[in-house]
């Protein structure tokens, strides 16, 4: 028993200061896979780690430093890429974000490469679309402190967010029920716009970006 207590504070003490972990990432001190098993569900159940998906976890440690710091939003966009990888964040959560939107978004919303999934944690409500890999384009790299995470332009998101609408969206009529402020909607962001509207080709999203304007 005092062996397994032992091993179950170096557990705590190894992950505490990451920011995602697997079980693979703790068989260097723990080889019996069942055990480590337990022993974060036991974790998990106590409110000690948080389950972000299967197989992947944070410490509330962790979690409670990052809001003391002001950075857990922050950690949730780089949690929204680590999720489901390769993704972006985009759609209602960065159009929000630009003020193109005024109802706050209720999900974490990410374009990816792999199926259409989501996920629900301690966090929120993680969605993921899939686009074709000749789209999954227009996202950057934005740093926030230590945290790397890949995000849609402004006007990819946009783009986004009207493609996966586009059999909703028949007529200009459609396109003014969503509400869409394009007040700081610049020039070169229409231009861009338009880039992947071509990438894409089809009549549709063509018709929906004269619509929009």
């Amino acid at each position: 028993m005092r062996n397994n207590n032992i091993r179950s504070k170096r557990i705590l003490n190894l992950v505490a200061t990451l920011p995602s972990f697997s079980a693979a990432d703790l068989a260097p001190v723990v080889e019996e896979r069942t055990y480590l098993n337990i022993i974060l569900s036991r974790y998990v159940k106590r409110g000690m780690m948080v389950r972000l998906r299967k197989n992947l976890y944070v410490t509330k440690s962790y979690l409670d430093n990052a809001e003391r710091r002001g950075i857990f939003s922050d950690y949730v966009e780089f949690a929204a890429n680590k999720l489901y990888s390769p993704s972006y964040l985009s759609l209602d959560y960065v159009l929000h974000e630009h003020n193109m939107l005024t109802e706050i978004p209720r999900n974490i919303t990410s374009v990816g490469l792999r199926k259409t999934e989501n996920f629900s944690n301690d966090m929120g409500n993680f969605i993921y679309h899939k686009i074709k890999e000749e789209l999954f384009v227009g996202f950057k790299v934005v740093k926030k402190g230590n945290f790397s995470i890949l995000k849609a332009t402004k006007a990819k998101a946009l783009f986004d967010f009207l493609y996966f609408r586009k059999r909703l969206l028949t007529d200009k009529r459609a396109i003014e029920e969503l509400r869409i402020n394009l007040d700081e909607f610049t020039t070169n962001d229409f231009k861009e716009l338009k880039g992947y509207v071509e990438i894409e080709r089809s009549i549709r999203m063509k018709e929906i970006i004269d619509w929009l304007k």
